[in-house]
């Protein structure tokens, strides 16, 4: 697991020694992805630059890794599971080897394979390859983006990249310039999705694509996509279940590959403890399991964490999350480099700090909701799906219409609204942070102005993705909407953040794409069976996770963030709110904020969630705009 950067200079004259100083500045702001080694190469019009975290091929694997020929190089952030299969099959075409690392495996499928080389890696990637002899870039990400890149062509004519925003920035060519529909984005859904990037200048590289940058242009193309056709094997539930479990089994087993030691996070819920179940299974030693809790009863799982743990004899390590952790709010947003609202940030910085005392590597249980139906709002939305029967002008002209008209805080006054969508804009609307209705009472007219055509763009975008799905089942339709968008955008993004933030590699077997491609097949009515969230994934784990925590009722990775703000943060979140350095940026409405900020001490309304993605969008602009 490393960190990757680069950058292709215009002007092939620049002296070599300024350039390999600029491309050093920008590998160590990323030291945390690779603390162990910086391998670096400045050649020609390219510098390519790389930290490594070792944890195949110890002694050899040093990067840039070059071909035979020494046209090639390569910087690589990630690990490829099917790297020795696929080395057998390059070298019966006559490939010769000089390392036992997976990262030379993929020089050597793009010799072969060209573009076409990325359809061949089984796992999570982010690499970056210079053809010095025909001076072309390719760069590419994993299917489901589990591995971060950026990148940007700058004004000045250069191409930047690298495995995250900090390092453009520090390129030095980037203009800070905030892009407001990504900005308009962040508060409606409480990240910033794949599609934009806070700064204007800057891309991310889409999920499952490549880019090739020849001759100053750019070219993108996409590779592979979640496919929910709506077209079932047609297998009985019991022939799903069995090749599932058997499924999982394998995800799970070759995500064991490693020369250092190697663990687990255990949440106590149906994905983690499935991972822990597989895991010991396969390994002949303990499986090291770590887990995080609150002294706050209701957002405390240690107690499935603890039975999963001792049904699966594991070496368990525990920590408790309290308040005053929040004092390293300040390092998560940094790590961040957009503005980021996922609270469960929090706890998962810990637990991988204290993962990283034993382990180098730990498994997750990430994906299983986007992949099974195993988020409580596909139960709300379904619950909810009698509205779409309603005359379409009565939603439009009356439902929504008395909504609009009622005072803010009024009771049903959002229930209405929402009930008032078609039924894409529905889900849409109701995992909205700010919803549409909210944000025209939180920006001020002057934001409302700027952003013009662009205020919802995201929301937009979301509703033609989810509409471009072949299958007619709902369910499907919000899958694939989530796993497009929330998935690589927040849950993503979180897990690879805050483990490399502490150095470590987190592997996701739940998003194996072959997985992925067989669980597609299975009908979205075994999925979510009713109101039964993920049930032909708890039928798979029968027999090998507790009952009791397979149908449990879902609880998720919550932060009491609530009670905090009440109470340790209370003054701390009121005057950054309130600043006026915070409210002369033009955005929001102070009265709006005020009564936020009122309704939540007098316990009146919770509004934790809006107060969190007020006070990080305001650190962050302290951290990477201020400063």
């Amino acid at each position: 697991m490393c960190g990757i950067v680069g950058f292709i200079s215009k002007n092939k004259s620049l002296p070599t020694a300024e350039r390999e100083v600029l491309l050093d500045k920008m590998c160590k702001i990323i030291t945390h992805r690779g603390p162990d080694e910086q391998g670096t190469i400045v050649k020609d019009a390219a510098a390519l630059g790389m930290r490594r975290l070792s944890i195949i091929d110890l002694k050899s694997g040093q990067q840039p890794i070059f071909d035979c020929a020494g046209n090639l190089a390569i910087v690589f952030n990630g690990e490829i599971y099917n790297y020795q299969q696929l080395k057998k099959e390059l070298e019966a075409r006559g490939h010769k080897f000089k390392t036992n690392s997976d990262t030379e495996t993929i020089v050597h499928a793009y010799e072969e394979y060209g573009a076409d080389c990325v359809k061949h890696l089984r796992g999570m990637f982010a690499f970056a390859i210079y053809d010095f002899a025909q001076e072309t870039l390719f760069i590419a990400r994993d299917r489901v983006g589990k591995k971060p890149l950026f990148y940007s062509k700058t004004k000045q004519g250069n191409f930047v990249f690298g495995s995250e925003l900090k390092t453009l920035i520090e390129h030095g060519e980037i203009s800070k310039e905030i892009e407001l529909s990504a900005l308009d984005a962040y508060l409606n859904f409480g990240y910033v999705p794949e599609e934009f990037c806070i700064f204007k200048d800057v891309h991310k590289l889409a999920p499952g694509s490549f880019l090739i940058y020849k001759n100053g242009e750019v070219r993108k193309e996409k590779y592979w996509d979640f496919e929910y056709s709506g077209v079932s094997d047609a297998k009985t539930e019991a022939e799903y279940v069995e090749i599932l479990r058997e499924k999982i089994k394998e995800a799970v087993k070759i995500r064991l590959i490693s020369e250092v030691p190697l663990g687990a996070f255990l949440s106590g819920g149906v994905d983690s403890s499935s991972i822990v179940g597989m895991m010991s299974q396969i390994l002949e030693t303990p499986v090291k399991t770590f887990s995080i809790g609150f002294n706050e009863d209701s957002f405390n799982e240690l107690k499935f964490a603890r039975m999963a743990a001792k049904h699966f004899n594991t070496e368990h390590h525990e920590f408790i999350v309290t308040p005053d952790l929040v004092e390293i709010v300040d390092q998560l947003v940094w790590h961040f480099d957009e503005p980021f609202a996922d609270s469960s940030a929090l706890p998962t910085f810990m637990v991988s700090k204290m993962a990283r005392d034993f382990v180098t590597v730990v498994l997750s249980g990430d994906g299983g909701d986007e992949l099974f139906a195993g988020y409580t709002r596909y139960v709300t939305d379904k619950k909810r799906s009698g509205f779409a029967s309603l005359p379409k002008f009565v939603r439009q002209n009356v439902l929504q219409k008395i909504s609009e008209n009622m005072p803010h805080g009024a009771k049903g006054k959002n229930f209405l609204y929402n009930s008032s969508l078609d039924a894409v804009e529905r889900y849409i609307d109701s995992v909205s942070h700010f919803s549409k209705l909210n944000r025209n009472e939180l920006y001020t007219a002057d934001f409302r102005a700027k952003l013009n055509g662009d205020f919802g763009k995201a929301a937009n975008l979301y509703k033609e993705i989810a509409d471009s799905v072949l299958s007619e089942n709902a369910t499907d339709k919000l899958l694939y909407l989530d796993s497009r968008t929330y998935l690589p955008s927040d849950i993503l993004t979180k897990v690879d953040r805050m483990t490399m933030a502490t150095s470590l590699e987190a592997r996701v077997p739940l998003l194996d794409h072959e997985l992925i491609e067989f669980v597609e097949t299975i009908p979205a009515e075994l999925k979510l069976k009713g109101l039964e969230t993920k049930y032909i994934f708890k039928k798979a784990m029968e027999g090998i996770v507790p009952h009791e925590i397979l149908y449990r009722e879902k609880q998720g990775f919550g932060v009491p963030i609530g009670d905090w703000i009440n109470s340790q943060l209370k003054t701390r979140i009121h005057e950054t709110l309130l600043e006026r350095k915070t409210l002369e940026r033009g955005y929001f409405d102070e009265k709006y904020i005020k009564i936020l900020l009122d309704e939540h001490t007098r316990n009146r309304r919770d509004h934790s969630h809006s107060l969190w993605i007020l006070w990080m969008l305001e650190l962050w602009h302290r951290e990477f705009v201020d400063k």
